[in-house]
């Protein structure tokens, strides 16, 4: 069951299976997007294909999993779409998580992708990314 709140799509029941969650923390990419945003907080997709280095085509494809998955949220603001964990993870998702955050957060590419959003130019809030 689906429901919008203050533009962002809530999955009311979140039952995510444990192989499923492993499953989409196994692809590096998908790994560098939930870093940043347990990092960062909410970020848009041109901030995160700036930070990874990759296509917005790949971002997309990669955090449209796990919207689907219901590990993140999404929101749209004009023509930018935003991204964040889903704050209703159940708790034993959320500790995965973090867990994988400390434990990779002082090796490549981690540490490049953290860096290279940091000096980002004009990242978004008044305007976003082109």
């Amino acid at each position: 069951m689906l429901d919008h709140i203050y533009g962002f799509t809530y999955i009311m029941c979140m039952n995510i299976p444990p192989d499923s969650l492993f499953k989409l923390l196994a692809d590096t990419t998908r790994l560098r997007c939930l870093f940043l945003m347990q990092t960062e907080g909410e970020l848009c997709v041109c901030e995160l294909t700036h930070a990874l280095g990759l296509s917005q085509p790949k971002v997309s494809r990669h955090l449209a999993s796990l919207r689907e998955a219901g590990i993140v949220l999404d929101r749209r603001e004009g023509l930018w779409i935003y991204y964040r964990l889903h704050p209703q993870l159940p708790v034993w998702a959320q500790l995965v998580i973090e867990a994988t955050v400390k434990g990779v957060r002082e090796q490549q590419p981690y540490i490049s992708d953290h860096i290279m959003l940091a000096e980002m130019p004009s990242r978004p809030g008044a305007a976003c990314c082109a």
